[in-house]
């Protein structure tokens, strides 16, 4: 997901048609100027659920918004489960999964991702293998910045294992991975083998078990494709799912069915998506599927897109593969989705928490329609228990 953060998705003027009148160019550019200002007036979304998140954080210049986004989905898991809210280490989870990508990149000789990105499911497989630990033990600032900044560690990873694959010994050596590792710590932070949390002495591992309390078997990564068969098991061929995990195959309508029944049952939902649509605003935040295409729309129009409620295209499960099979929804980014709310014409919006900080119009938050998740879903992960039942039936859990 978003291999380097996207940091605004700001709706613009298109330069595709030159203006001879000086009078329209100011009309435009106007509508531009303030469209920003008045998109938050013109919308007014009326809580249906809102269940409780911790803070927003800021994932800063690194890919890392499939950490942040289910950590987060983590610390709303403990709250449901009735404990005491931690803000969780993005970064120990970062981490170990950069060293778990970086032996399965020399196992493949290459031939398989690299970069920031990641999967939800790699939050939950290294909660499992390695445990967790409170942000403020592990902030994986190590190099005297106060936000991630990647790209300088990610260049000499990359170089490192490259080297290593190169295989310039014509035998590898069991130290490659000492150094690999040894560059992700020199940024990052050595993980601690014990810390003290309140007063009581912790592992990773205890801390998990006595403190957060969750069952990784508990969770189950969703998604829907025509080509796969459904209700089974298969492995969605994204390139940030480096470690081939499997997710459930269901029906588009029944994605936006599972996400309503958890909601309604107090339990979030951990979401990827692609968020590269025209209809996703950040700045705004709000995201739809305009019901008319951005490339035939005039330049007002395309000002004016979230100024107010706007008709939406009916989505189809064929719309929906073809957009995935031609590369128009790709495996962009992750996020939290934590209530409903409805807007001023009784429309319902998810209403979904980001890790790009507080700077937009609903200060961290966006609300979006339920054919954007529709169309744009890659996967969800979530608590088995807020499945509804018919869907547990045909999935066989």
């Amino acid at each position: 997901m978003n291999k380097f953060l996207r940091s605004a998705l700001l709706v613009c003027i298109a330069g595709s048609t030159v203006f001879t009148s000086y009078a329209q160019d100011n009309l435009i550019n106007s509508l531009t100027k303030n469209q920003s200002e008045i998109s938050k007036q013109s919308f007014s979304f009326t809580p249906i659920i809102n269940l409780s998140n911790t803070s927003i954080k800021n994932q800063g210049s690194s890919g890392t918004c499939w950490s942040y986004s289910t950590n987060s989905f983590l610390e709303s898991e403990m709250i449901k489960a009735g404990k005491p809210a931690v803000d969780l280490s993005e970064m120990f989870i970062v981490r170990n999964t950069y060293v778990e990508k970086g032996k399965n990149y020399v196992r493949m000789h290459g031939a398989v991702t690299l970069g920031d990105g990641g999967a939800l499911h790699d939050v939950i497989n290294m909660y499992a293998k390695y445990g967790i630990v409170p942000q403020e033990v592990y902030t994986g600032l190590n190099y005297g910045t106060d936000i991630n900044r990647f790209g300088e560690m990610a260049a000499i990873q990359e170089g490192v294992l490259k080297a290593v694959v190169k295989n310039p010994n014509k035998s590898l050596t069991p130290n490659w991975i000492n150094a690999y590792t040894a560059v992700i710590d020199s940024y990052l932070g050595q993980v601690p083998e014990k810390f003290t949390y309140k007063g009581k002495s912790y592992t990773p591992k205890s801390f998990a078990d006595e403190v957060v309390g969750l069952n990784p078997a508990d969770y189950i990564e969703i998604s829907s494709f025509k080509d796969q068969p459904l209700y089974e098991k298969f492995v969605l061929l994204v390139p940030d799912n480096w470690s081939f995990d499997q997710v459930y195959n269901v029906r588009m309508n029944e994605l936006t069915d599972v996400i309503d029944n958890a909601l309604k049952n107090g339990y979030t939902i951990a979401w990827a998506t692609d968020v590269s649509e025209k209809g996703f605003s950040w700045k705004n935040g709000v995201a739809y599927i305009p019901a008319r295409d951005f490339a035939i729309m005039n330049d007002i129009e395309k000002a004016n897109m979230f100024n107010g409620p706007k008709p939406e295209l009916d989505i189809t499960e064929d719309m929906r593969q073809k957009a995935f099979d031609n590369y128009e929804t790709t495996d962009d980014h992750g996020m939290h989705i934590i209530g409903l709310a409805k807007d001023q014409n009784g429309k319902e919006y998810y209403i979904v928490k980001n890790s790009w900080g507080v700077n937009n119009d609903y200060s961290g938050y966006l609300y979006v329609t339920k054919n954007y998740v529709k169309y744009k879903t890659t996967s969800i992960l979530l608590n088995k228990k807020g499945l509804p039942k018919d869907i547990k039936q045909k999935l066989k859990l």
